[in-house]
């Protein structure tokens, strides 16, 4: 039988469907067609009953067209290369599907918190610092501070006070200027920030369902919560302040939905729903940053985490006087193991005359207040006082998590090499500051994160503290 010819019509059709982006939150699919339809063609020569039969099905003139559409397309339906952090860890944006009306609804909630700025700087590590008006910070749109101006700096810090270690350019965004006399630094909150932490309502704030800080009358086991704790802490008494340095370290995190963080808690009521926090430290914490930089903090809650409170200024709340330092912004340099040790000091203590609790960072800058209107049980005093680490274990693979506390060594390799508190003090009746006479040490698991505690001339009152998570005896 004869072979058949190449036909006057040649068609070549291609599709091609391949990656669905995250845009703004819509669904785009990119979709590729080839469709040619060829002019009359001379009969070209007899070929091969074998070759004939192909030619049944695709017209040799355009065959050449048709099959680079089609490589085109089976290249668009290849897999993508892996996203940064897809190879054994979780990317730091997941790739959440955001309805318009979320974004929306965000667009309004970052237009509250990032207030109009004078000037504005480009951190190295990438956070936009803004310099915003001291009046005009999300504060000030709390009810009772409307149409106020900050409140001026307590005349006199407790007695006994002596200043801390001398902290100068500690933050990245320094290399790029100052904010002027009159306004704030503010790190903006972006898009991302509020898409990836996965919720409006809390963004910036703790989950209450979490035990979180120690709570010392509980019975902890490995199942109580994902919070783990290695802390030193005080109670039995009225407190009105608290005082400590502590060394700054990066911690491995093994999934971006936990955090590990070293801070001081000034606490009152009881670990229910009436629970009052004021918290102050480091952390490093990939939901809520986008990164694995340690970063200045603060916190406070009035409900045990429930509706109020928040961490820096995400909230109206905290009040900043100070021009030189971001709340939420990255601290550098760091510890290093076998190393340089890099520490910060902490004050928080209850003016006396007005009654607002201040926050002290360093060598004796202020850096703001917590009204004392926005508690119940801390307007007058705390009734226990915690410093220490905390991590998130979200048990990975059935796991406990490989995500480090302070340093990510055990407190028994001690200085250098462990996170430590030191020179810790309280503030009294008399608003003077005064050694522990009663520090306890727990930890809720020391097979992952320890604690050992001393006292020295030097130091005072001191603990190393920390662990590496996930060990052989921590499995």
């Amino acid at each position: 039988m004869e072979a058949f010819q190449c036909k006057p019509l040649g068609i070549g059709i291609g599709i091609g469907i391949g990656i669905r982006s995250f845009r703004r939150g819509q669904n785009r699919w990119i979709i590729g067609f080839g469709f040619h339809q060829s002019p009359a063609m001379e009969s070209l020569p007899q070929m091969p009953r074998s070759s004939a039969t192909f030619h049944t099905f695709v017209p040799c003139s355009w065959m050449r067209l048709s099959v680079l559409i089609c490589l085109v397309c089976f290249l668009l339906l290849l897999p993508l290369p892996p996203a940064a952090g897809a190879l054994g860890e979780e990317p730091l944006i997941p790739n959440f599907n955001v309805t318009e009306i979320k974004l929306k609804r965000i667009g309004k909630h970052l237009k509250r918190l990032n207030k109009p700025a004078l000037k504005t700087m480009q951190s190295p590590d990438g956070d936009i610092i803004d310099c915003v008006l001291a009046h005009q910070q999300p504060a000030f749109d709390h009810p009772r501070l409307k149409g106020l101006l900050p409140q001026e700096p307590p005349v006199r810090r407790p007695k006994g006070y002596k200043t801390g270690s001398s902290l100068k350019n500690f933050q990245p965004w320094h290399r790029q200027g100052k904010c002027p006399n009159g306004t704030v630094p503010i790190r903006r909150t972006k898009e991302e920030d509020v898409i990836r932490f996965g919720s409006v309502k809390r963004f910036g704030r703790k989950p209450h369902r979490r035990p979180t800080p120690w709570n010392p009358k509980k019975h902890y086991t490995v199942d109580s919560g994902t919070h783990e704790h290695s802390v030193g802490f005080v109670t039995g008494d009225q407190y009105y302040g608290a005082k400590a340095s502590l060394n700054v370290w990066t911690p491995h995190i093994q999934k971006p939905s936990e955090f590990s963080l070293s801070q001081m808690w000034v606490i009152s009521g009881t670990f229910d729903n009436d629970l009052n926090t004021i918290e102050a430290g480091w952390q490093v914490s990939p939901e809520l940053y986008g990164d694995s930089y340690p970063r200045f903090f603060t916190y406070w809650t009035t409900d045990a985490y429930q509706a109020t409170g928040c961490y820096n200024l995400l909230c109206s709340g905290f009040v900043q006087t100070n021009n030189q330092i971001a709340i939420g912004a990255a601290i550098s340099p760091t510890s290093q193991y076998n190393g340089g040790q890099f520490d910060i000091s902490l004050l928080v203590w209850k003016d006396p005359n007005h009654g607002n609790w201040w926050l002290e960072f360093g060598d004796g800058q202020l850096v703001g207040y917590w009204p004392a209107f926005l508690f119940s049980h801390l307007a007058d005093h705390a009734n226990m006082v915690q410093w220490g680490g905390e991590i998130v274990n979200t048990m990975p693979e059935g796991m406990h998590t490989s995500t480090q506390m302070g340093s990510g060594h055990f407190a028994e390799e001690g200085f250098s090499r462990a996170s430590y508190f030191r020179n810790i003090q309280v503030v009294d009746w008399d608003n003077s500051l005064i050694p522990l006479a009663n520090l306890q040490l727990l930890s809720n698991r020391p097979e992952c994160y320890d604690i050992q505690g001393g006292q020295s001339n030097k130091w005072g009152n001191y603990f190393y503290y920390g662990g590496p998570g996930r060990n052989p005896r921590c499995p």
